[in-house]
């Protein structure tokens, strides 16, 4: 039975080691992970965004290549009035 314990204890020593071994990496290696990570994203951003884009304009109409008269403006235009008003509201 103490040979099991031991060994439950060495495998839990190698766990521990190996946790603490893996953040220390992590730690010291955060700077070029996130710069990675960051280049990947802008990367695969960078693909995706055109597609997307054509997807929201909208079609351009032709333009007409004939057009009609002016539009009757319905006899004489109104006059401008006298006075606008106050130039300050109070």
């Amino acid at each position: 039975m103490q040979k099991v314990i031991n060994g439950m204890a060495v495998a839990s020593f190698v766990i521990s080691l190996g946790i603490i071994g893996t953040a220390g990496y992590v730690y010291t290696q955060k700077d070029s992970i996130v710069s990675g990570i960051r280049e990947a994203a802008i990367a695969e951003v960078s693909k995706a965004i055109p597609g997307l884009i054509s997807g929201l304009m909208p079609s351009i109409p032709e333009v007409p290549s004939m057009t009609g008269g002016a539009i009757p403006s319905g006899g004489s235009i109104p006059s401008t009035p006298s006075t606008t008003g106050p130039a300050l509201p109070f």
